[in-house]
Order: structure tokens, then C-alpha cells, then sequence
């Protein structure tokens, strides 16, 4: 990836879907990418009557230069449909550093591109994330995704995003056009008092290409 810009690309699609992705993909060069194991929330009474509100999804992170990114994405969104509601989406955002290749160099950004969404990251305990969703919905959220972010054994913590994450924390990923964006980042810190130590961590990302999204909101995932 020497003189390219390097990007994380996310596909989130629905449970059994993800090896799918990985092989269009790499079809286009990309060399590899891990999958994740997520559920989804949706807003319909009638599968939360059925208890059922929340759908296994699958994440697939793959780090690849821009125009990889954009090739690979591209083609995933036409093979597996993304046109269709809740089939999945897709999206990529820039990394500063890039370690862990074959190459050594680190990545340097030519300029950003103009997006109209970003994607906001919430860290808190296991059991919270509901809770997080929730917040979020009331600020004009239409879809969350869940991350499971344990260690094997309770001194053990796993990386996540070059960031150590302790045992029994999750993760809530949300995909929020750029004029919400803030709403929804000011409306989680109120209700869980993310500004008080070792209640949460929120962080948020400029995404660069989205597809399988619709206008005026962010399809359910």
C-alpha cells in the first residue's frame, strides 16, 4: 500500500453474509479483513411484540488504499443488493496510522473527502447498550449496531480499533448523517453521564463512501 491513502472499510450485513463480502472483496485485490459478530435494532412493534427486535448481523472490517476501498465497496453493494432495505451497508473512513503489514510506512491523507455522514462509537459497560440505542433513537438515530467486546477471562482485555477494551464492555456503532450528528453525540452523553469517569468512552470517525445508504435517513441496520 506504499503511497496510497489507507482506509478502514466496514460492511455490515446480515448473519452469514460476511464471508460473502470478504470473497467480492478480495476478488478486487484486497488482501483480507475480519468479521465480527453484531446484532442489529430495528424499530417495528410487531418483532418486538415477538421479542425478536434484534437481528444477528455480522461487521467485516478490511483495511485497504482508497481506491481498493472504493472498488471493493462498490462491487459489494451491487452483488448483494444494497439497494434493497436492510440487506446491508457499507462505508470506509481514513486511517492516520497503519501498522501490521507487509508495509511499514504509515499513510499520510492527501485531503479529506466531503461526506454528509459520520460514525459515532460508544464504549460502555455490558448491559448498556440498549440504553445507548435508545438515546440515540431519541435524537434522530434510525439504526444501531452492537458490538460484543469481551476478553476470554476477566484479566484479559481485546483491541478493538488499536484501543484496549476491558472484559464485558460493548460497543454501539452508529452511522448518523453529519447535521444529527452532534444531537445524537450530546444526547448519549446526558443520559448515560459519559462525562463521568468509567461511565463510557464516545468517539467518532469521518466516513468517506457510504453505499446501501437513503436519503433523508440512514436505513435500519
Amino acid at each position: 500500500m506504499k503511497n496510497n491513502d489507507v482506509e478502514l472499510a466496514f460492511v455490515i450485513t446480515n448473519f452469514g453474509m460476511g464471508s460473502r463480502a470478504l470473497k467480492l472483496a478480495k476478488s478486487c485485490g484486497i488482501p483480507g479483513g475480519t468479521i465480527f459478530l453484531g446484532r442489529g435494532t430495528v424499530q417495528n412493534r410487531f418483532l418486538e411484540f415477538l421479542g425478536i427486535s434484534d437481528i444477528r448481523k455480522e461487521i467485516v472490517l478490511m483495511v485497504t488504499d482508497s481506491k481498493l476501498a472504493k472498488k471493493g465497496l462498490s462491487l459489494i453493494e451491487e452483488k448483494m443488493h444494497f439497494e434493497k432495505n436492510k440487506t446491508g451497508i457499507a462505508f470506509s473512513s481514513s486511517l492516520t496510522y497503519y501498522y501490521g503489514s507487509h508495509d511499514k510506512e504509515k499513510p499520510s491523507r492527501k485531503g479529506e473527502e466531503k461526506s454528509m455522514y459520520n460514525c459515532i462509537y460508544v464504549i460502555v459497560d455490558k448491559g448498556k447498550a440498549n440504553e445507548v440505542v435508545d438515546s440515540a433513537n431519541k435524537a434522530g438515530s434510525k439504526g444501531c449496531t452492537i458490538i460484543n467486546a469481551r476478553g476470554s477471562s476477566i484479566h484479559e482485555t481485546q483491541t478493538v480499533f488499536s484501543m484496549a477494551i476491558e472484559p464485558e464492555k460493548e460497543i454501539v456503532m452508529i452511522l448518523a448523517e453529519n447535521e444529527i450528528t452532534e444531537g445524537i453525540v450530546e444526547n448519549i452523553k446526558k443520559d448515560l453521564a459519559i462525562d463521568k469517569p468509567g461511565n463510557g468512552i464516545i468517539f467518532v470517525q469521518n466516513v468517506n463512501q457510504t453505499y446501501g445508504m437513503k436519503r433523508p435517513y440512514v436505513d435500519k441496520v
